[in-house]
């Protein structure tokens, strides 16, 4: 093809064999590819790691492994995956280097979000008999203090009084189950591919709760014939910009649509619990355990951890990226000691991994100038998400009777960035977050008063679960920290903590010397 020629032709299975050499595209036969198993979920994400790992396999050992993708939630895929055969750019960057490469494992899509009817059809069909999701912590309808079904979420509400025209997650698969069982009985593994440790139970249990209040056996057949293996997932996909659907066209000479942009990184560990078959994902660099814990926790607290607070702290010090956070030397010293001091200390042992290592390395991804993820996106529903990242590390320390005064900054930097979006502080910014509103509630009856507020916030029991609520310590140094980050100098916070911990631990080695 020549990328000089008048008008770009856009990405299709017709034009695979006209691409520039530098564009890798499948090593199989896509013509001959037969669905056998599903996505809940086509976003960025999906398209990096889920998607890429099969069409790996697929070149390596071809079988009826090709992904019917279902989005229930914007965006309409019809209009980018739909048109283009289901045929897409994965971008890997990394600084100035850029990989570009076709993925060819999505072989349909479907759209429903007007009506479950469409992803019912493919979830309950015989031919399908995995269904892998990224539905993001919201999706699950679940309490996020406790992982159980969130019976007053306004779908779930919905989709115990009309079961068969559901709206949830939870509803939606419950229902797919219940054709199956009517239709031909197969059995289907739902493995959840989201940042959520143990997602494999939490799924269950939404699902399973779901089932039992329809109360028609279908939580009996379910415990034969389905299974919910957990799997910790993990590559860097930042939302993808404009620039990048134009770069694309400017580098390699044709337009594509449904670009996806991730890091070289990528890693993918999955509990070994499923109802039938499921692809040889091992062959092409996935792993198969029996617990996925270990690995869960040390991304979730490391990874995800660093993430959540340099993006709520990011934003508040003026910063959009994070590699613009991880590049200012305060962010930097602070995110460093403190997965280094209060986090590493609450992990298990990972079979084969050295977790300072792994700190480093998670770090030095972090830093990666080409991947431009904006601290907003990685913001983005953080009430799902502290729980995991942060709160469940701080129990455990306070459980122990270990410092927590670096841990609490982030949360009170989650505080700060939902405090001021709302009307009272001049809505700084926009947030999306099934809690903003709540937040903004509580900011705007009661002003700048931080002893309040925090107060107010941690009395949130679906969040906060009481008894840390109720830790003096931690409602200490969240407080003190939401003063700071209040002020006309956010960063005293972080500043803060540091200058404390460092004298705490000037006092721990004198102890230790006598």
């Amino acid at each position: 093809m020549n990328a000089a020629s008048a008008a770009p032709e856009t990405l299709g299975p017709a034009l695979l064999d006209q691409l520039p050499a530098a564009v890798q595209t499948p090593g199989y036969d896509r013509t001959t590819l037969a669905p056998g198993m599903a996505h809940l979920g086509v976003g960025a994400f999906h398209r990096c790691h889920q998607a890429e790992y099969t069409d790996d396999l697929l070149a390596r050992q071809f079988d009826r492994w090709g992904v019917v993708g279902i989005n229930i939630r914007p965006p309409i895929l019809a209009d980018t995956l739909g048109r283009q055969g289901g045929l897409y750019t994965r971008l890997i960057r990394e600084n100035s280097h850029i990989e570009a490469r076709i993925i060819g494992s999505i072989v349909r899509v479907v759209d429903s979000q007007d009506s479950a009817a469409p992803a019912l059809g493919v979830l309950s069909s015989s031919d399908i008999e995995l269904v892998t999701m990224t539905v993001t912590e919201k999706g699950y309808c679940h309490v996020p203090s406790s992982g159980a079904l969130d019976l007053g979420h306004p779908d779930i509400v919905h989709d115990l009084a009309n079961p068969h025209a559901p709206r949830s997650v939870p509803g939606i698969l419950a229902r797919a189950l219940e054709m199956r069982r009517a239709t031909h009985g197969r059995p289907l593994t739902l493995l959840s591919c989201d940042n959520i440790p143990a997602n494999g139970v939490i799924l269950e249990t939404v699902v399973r709760s779901f089932a039992e209040r329809r109360g028609n056996g279908l939580a009996d057949w379910m415990a034969a014939n389905a299974a919910f293996p957990s799997a910790m997932v993990d590559r860097i996909a930042p939302a993808v910009t404009q620039d990048d659907l134009d770069s694309v066209e400017q580098w390699f000479g044709y337009r594509d649509a449904a670009v996806a942009v991730g890091e070289p990184f990528r890693q993918w560990v999955i509990e070994q619990k499923f109802a039938g078959r499921v692809p040889r994902w091992d062959l092409v660099g996935a792993t198969f355990v029996d617990d996925v814990t270990p690995f869960e926790h040390l991304k979730m607290r490391v990874l995800n951890g660093a993430q959540t607070t340099l993006a709520t702290l990011g934003v508040l010090a003026g910063l959009e990226h994070t590699s613009d956070a991880i590049a200012d030397p305060l962010l930097s010293a602070f995110i460093r000691r403190m997965l280094v001091e209060e986090t590493l200390p609450t992990l298990m042992p990972v079979p084969g991994m050295d977790p300072s290592a792994y700190v480093e390395q998670s770090l030095g991804r972090l830093k990666n100038t080409a991947i431009r993820h904006r601290n907003h996106q990685i913001a983005t529903d953080g009430s799902q998400k502290i729980v995991q990242r942060l709160l469940n590390p701080i129990r455990d320390r306070l459980r122990l009777g270990q410092t927590i005064g670096l841990l609490s900054v982030p949360v009170a930097g989650w505080m700060a960035y939902l405090i001021q979006a709302s009307d009272r502080f001049g809505k700084r910014w926009p947030v999306s977050d099934p809690y903003a509103g709540k937040v903004a509630a509580i900011a705007d009856a009661t002003g700048r008063d931080a002893p309040a507020l925090a107060s107010a916030i941690l009395a949130i029991d679906t969040i906060f679960d009481p008894g840390l609520a109720a830790n003096a310590a931690f409602r200490a140094a969240v407080t003190s920290a939401l003063n700071e980050m209040l002020s006309d100098d956010p960063m005293a916070a972080v500043r803060h903590s540091l200058e404390q911990d460092e004298v705490a631990r000037l006092k721990r080695s004198k102890q230790q010397a006598l």
